[in-house]
């Protein structure tokens, strides 16, 4: 379970200071799939990077179970996301380098994880292991960056707008993919987007404004990504 409590936020100095979080609680439950809602400023993007500990608060806490992540050392916090969290943003930040088997191999070797191909078979991608990311379209690549994330077989995994590159179609797929792995692998699952229609697609909607937690709900049920509307 996740836990955050009273937490703030704020950019620039003294004299022209922006309070981004204004004293955000929220408890996610282990397993939940929850959608953030907001508006572009919102805090939606902010607020998850602190519950995922890519960045600290001015104040407040984000426990994970008994663990008080803001209190962690920068060297013990980066070994806790290692072992805790996956991510998966807006750009796909593949190495063109690499294939696509050696780009997802990076995410489970942080794991220890010598079974990861079979995420690559989930995604659909087995056949194309040794094309290399300038070789793959866009739902492909991001395709890849799902397995990369999920390789390292995370508790948490975390995802900043992963359709807003994505055509319709492609966007739709990608979603799929992840709602179905999710169910699968059973890892809890926060996604921030500006598309109300994913939101039915979530167990939690998680709605902001201006830096404050407008609404929070259920739905009764969960739409597939076929389902809902673009």
């Amino acid at each position: 379970m996740i836990e955050v409590k009273g937490i703030t936020k704020s950019y620039g100095n003294k004299k022209s200071e922006f309070q981004v979080l204004k004293g955000i609680s929220l408890t996610i439950e282990d397993g939940d799939f929850a959608v953030i809602l907001g508006a572009s400023g919102s805090g939606k993007s902010t607020f998850l990077n602190i519950i995922s500990g890519l960045e600290r608060p001015d104040g407040g806490k984000v426990m994970y179970d008994e663990t008080d992540i803001t209190t962690l050392s920068d060297k013990d916090l980066t070994e806790f996301r290692k072992a805790t969290i996956g991510f998966i943003f807006q750009q796909y930040y593949l190495l063109p380098n690499m294939n696509i088997d050696k780009n997802v191999k990076m995410g489970a070797d942080l794991a220890g994880n010598k079974n990861y191909r079979a995420v690559i078979q989930a995604v659909g991608l087995e056949e194309k292991l040794h094309k290399y990311p300038g070789e793959l379209s866009g739902g492909e690549q991001q395709r890849v960056s799902v397995a990369r994330a999920l390789a390292k077989q995370p508790k948490v995994l975390f995802l900043d707008e992963p359709t807003g590159a994505l055509d319709e179609q492609t966007g739709r797929q990608v979603l799929d993919y992840i709602c179905r792995l999710q169910k699968e692998y059973g890892f809890t699952m926060l996604m921030v987007t500006h598309n109300i229609n994913i939101a039915e697609m979530a167990n939690t909607v998680i709605k902001m404004n201006s830096g404050n937690i407008s609404e929070v709900y259920t739905n009764e049920t969960q739409k597939t990504a076929y389902e809902i509307g673009w």
